[in-house]
């Protein structure tokens, strides 16, 4: 655990000399966290829960940041749900999810059991997160709909995670 410390130090004075890239680093790390099948490879919900309390303990502005994180995570969702569209079931047939048919079907019986509520629920949840867009793409569901549920989710998930641990760590610091 101090090795994740250091790095999350260093990381997080990086950004302070060089706040310009804060901003696309939040972004790009949250929408490869939300993109299908890259979740799996991107462990971003235990980065930015560290990365916001390191930020919000060292004075960061959380807000910029926060909305960042989200607006990665709803483009990700958003790209995933594409694929799904025009991929449809075949997107199965690719790798990695044809080593792990099952991935695809247990998102597939999720989406189906909670509707909308699944996009908002797979944010949450990983294993999830890697699936549940496509699976949403791949059964056209309604874009507004999906959308919807795709950026409050998002929202919630970037400030959650972010912006909450870097107020507790703020309050816990002072």
């Amino acid at each position: 655990m101090p090795q994740i410390e250091l790095w999350m130090q260093a990381l997080v004075a990086f950004m302070r000399a060089n706040q310009e890239w804060a901003i696309p680093i939040v972004f790009l790390v949250a929408f490869a966290e939300c993109v299908a099948i890259l979740s799996w490879l991107v462990p971003a919900t235990v980065f930015f829960t560290a990365f916001g309390a390191v930020a919000g303990a060292s004075g960061l502005n959380l807000i910029p940041l926060a909305f960042a994180a989200s607006l990665g995570a709803a483009m990700g969702f958003w790209i995933s749900y594409w694929a799904g569209q025009i991929l449809g079931p075949r997107v199965g047939d690719h790798w990695p999810l044809n080593r792990n048919p099952a991935l695809l079907e247990r998102g597939h019986r999720f989406f189906e059991k909670w509707g909308v509520l699944s996009i908002l629920i797979g944010h949450f949840f990983g294993p999830l997160r890697a699936v549940i867009a496509l699976v949403a793409g791949i059964v056209k569901m309604p874009f507004l709909h999906f959308q919807a549920a795709n950026f409050a989710a998002s929202f919630v998930w970037g400030f959650g995670l972010l912006y909450g641990a870097g107020r507790i760590a703020e309050f816990v610091t002072r």
